[in-house]
């Protein structure tokens, strides 16, 4: 899961452009590095961050070299061209040289949020785990069966994870208490009344009992 904010660098000489659009992307959660001079580029280490948003058209270095550059540094950070060249031509070198999307101007601000996540799922993919027709995402704690929404209680969902975690592998009752109950000792009752709520989630036979010992996530 992503915990700090995803760091975009912007390279944009319209302060009018970069202004608002470092305004809209930090107020959607992004940290911005807005580069006004092109010539600064050289200064920054391209691994602190997860998007390049690169303009074509700048003053002093063309962004069509800037995009060499940045290949030549980082081959895998993902490069959103933002340009008013709209010519055929233009996309056709960007995407050869290494851009990864292509975006004209005048454009939709929401357009280009949509493009930047599409971006950077590449780099945080969804951790997801699937058992049978059943699709659980460990990062936005949503279950699917079937394509539609399942609700598990709180503690039938840590106890989830943590069988998610260790799948294949027996998990103690002393893992369990520990994880999900923080050490706290509760009937094992209890904990089988959970599992049985996990149980009836997943396909049958899923989950195997290990009497007096714990259980375990089948593979």
């Amino acid at each position: 899961m992503q915990d700090t904010p995803i760091k975009l660098l912007l390279i944009e000489d319209d302060v009018s452009l970069g202004n608002s659009l470092t305004e809209y992307l930090t107020e959607k959660g992004y940290s911005i590095t807005w580069l006004t001079d092109e010539r600064e580029f050289d200064l920054y280490t391209l691994s602190q961050f997860q998007v390049i948003i690169l303009d074509l058209i700048l003053n002093y270095i063309s962004g069509e070299e800037i995009l060499h550059k940045i290949r030549k540094q980082n081959p895998e950070i993902p490069v959103l061209v933002l340009t008013a060249k709209a010519e055929i031509r233009d996309k056709q070198t960007c995407f050869e040289t290494g851009a990864d999307d292509y975006l004209t101007k005048p454009f939709d601000p929401l357009e280009l949020l949509l493009r930047i996540q599409a971006l950077c799922k590449r780099i945080f993919p969804e951790n997801k785990f699937f058992c049978g027709e059943v699709e659980i995402n460990l990062d936005s704690q949503l279950i699917y069966k079937n394509n539609r929404e399942i609700k598990l209680s709180g503690k039938a969902w840590e106890l989830l994870r943590l069988l998610i975690n260790h799948k294949g592998k027996l998990v103690s009752k002393e893992k369990i208490l520990q994880h999900v109950w923080n050490d706290v000792v509760v009937n094992d009752d209890v904990i089988r009344q959970y599992i049985k709520e996990i149980r009836d989630l997943l396909p049958k036979d899923s989950i195997e009992t290990y009497k007096g010992r714990g259980y375990r996530l089948k593979v």
